[in-house]
């Protein structure tokens, strides 16, 4: 009985090895042709902010990064604040206004990526019809506030 199942055995391990080996070069030739499955859309290079001033990490404490998504209804405002901390934001859907008092306005809309104001008061609004949406990613340290209300510029 060994003798007739041995041959079966061998085709079958013989064709499964032959078929990993298949799929693994296909792949292997697939990553190096550059055909990989992800796509990469670089949303922002930057150095500076959108006032352009150079900007670096804090590095006094141990790192922190926070995500967040902000919700603003329409007409809403984010009222006069300062971030202390480099801010990476990216407009997922709708049309804020942002008054950085002495240094202007400007307006971002559903696409667009930023790197925010650090220590200048800015206040955003809701200018557009429905909601804003903006991916905001904070490169902070642990025990610093990632935004600070203040008052208006004069």
């Amino acid at each position: 009985m060994f003798a007739t199942s041995a041959p079966r055995i061998l085709k079958a391990v013989f064709f499964a090895a032959s078929g990993f080996v298949l799929g693994a070069g296909i792949m292997f030739w697939s990553a190096n042709r550059g055909d990989a499955l992800e796509e990469v859309n670089t949303l922002l290079v930057t150095s500076e902010t959108i006032l352009g001033q150079p900007f670096s990490y804090p590095t006094k404490n141990p790192a922190r990064v926070t995500a967040a998504i902000v919700t603003m209804p329409p007409g809403g405002t984010t009222g006069w604040h300062e971030h202390p901390v480099p801010l990476f934001g990216y407009m997922l859907e709708g049309e804020i206004t942002v008054d950085y008092g002495p240094h202007g306005k400007r307006v971002y809309r559903k696409g667009d990526a930023l790197m925010e104001a650090i220590d200048a008061a800015h206040d955003g609004h809701n200018t557009g019809q429905g909601v804003a949406r903006i991916l905001a990613v904070f490169m902070g340290a642990e025990g610093v506030s990632n935004t600070m209300k203040v008052a208006a510029p004069k």
